[in-house]
């Protein structure tokens, strides 16, 4: 059983939510607006948060960004923005999944036991770390030091770094990535878009050039060792 924070100032939308949420076996708490949002997560602490886009005050945006800057906390987002641009703005501030309204209760319970399994991992030993030149990834630890420093990695972003840093070479599509890394079997690929782009910002020297996480054209993305050369991609 996870505890569970959901943020949105419609009343009828966190009625169902939290039932669902609760019939799913969590306990749930509820509040309406950012600011409660942010004492709710400072006094009791929540293993994962629902968090409606757009909230009185404090949207809901600027609450994920807060959230980020003192903890690694799953989030949902829910958005009535349907425009991929708008999605992909709640993704950059550090959101791990997000569902646009209006929504199915069971996709979105659904969508927060995956979060949360994988947010769970990070307690379980994964094998040994994995060196690749200056990178080293700790996955018994959930840590990724680059150059010697600890890189600030979302659950997700260390979910897919370790995955792609364990099978280098290897071609992968987004499918398959949502598949493995995020655990769904269906969902929007721009989640794995955005994904790849922040982590290419934390692990890359040039992210507009990056020779780690590269681009294959017209399939998805494979981790080049460094030992194995500088890879390229526009």
């Amino acid at each position: 059983m996870a505890r569970v924070l959901v943020v949105d100032d419609d009343h009828t939308v966190r009625e169902v939510v939290v039932s669902y949420l609760r019939a799913g076996g969590h306990e749930v708490a509820e509040t309406a607006d950012g600011e409660s949002a942010l004492r709710e997560m400072r006094d009791r602490p929540a293993d994962l948060v629902v968090l409606d886009l757009m909230l009185p005050g404090i949207d809901g945006l600027e609450v994920c960004r807060r959230l980020r800057d003192r903890s690694d906390v799953p989030v949902i987002m829910l958005t009535a923005l349907g425009a991929e641009a708008d999605r992909v703005v709640g993704l950059e501030r550090g959101a791990d999944d997000y569902v646009t309204k209006p929504f199915s209760p069971r996709e979105l319970a659904l969508r927060v036991d995956s979060v949360l399994r994988r947010a769970g991992e990070r307690a379980l030993p994964v094998g040994d770390p994995v060196a690749d030149g200056d990178l080293v990834v700790d996955g018994a630890r959930r840590i990724a030091t680059l150059a010697g420093r600890e890189v600030a990695l979302t659950v997700r972003e260390f979910d897919l770094l370790a995955f792609l840093v364990a099978r280098p070479g290897v071609v992968h599509t987004r499918d398959d990535l949502l598949t493995q890394v995020w655990g769904w079997s269906f969902g929007d690929r721009s989640t794995v878009t955005v994904h790849v782009r922040r982590l290419r910002e934390k692990v890359e020297r040039d992210p507009a050039r990056p020779d780690r996480l590269v681009t294959v054209w017209g399939v998805g993305y494979r981790w080049v060792p460094r030992e194995d050369g500088r890879g390229d991609d526009g």
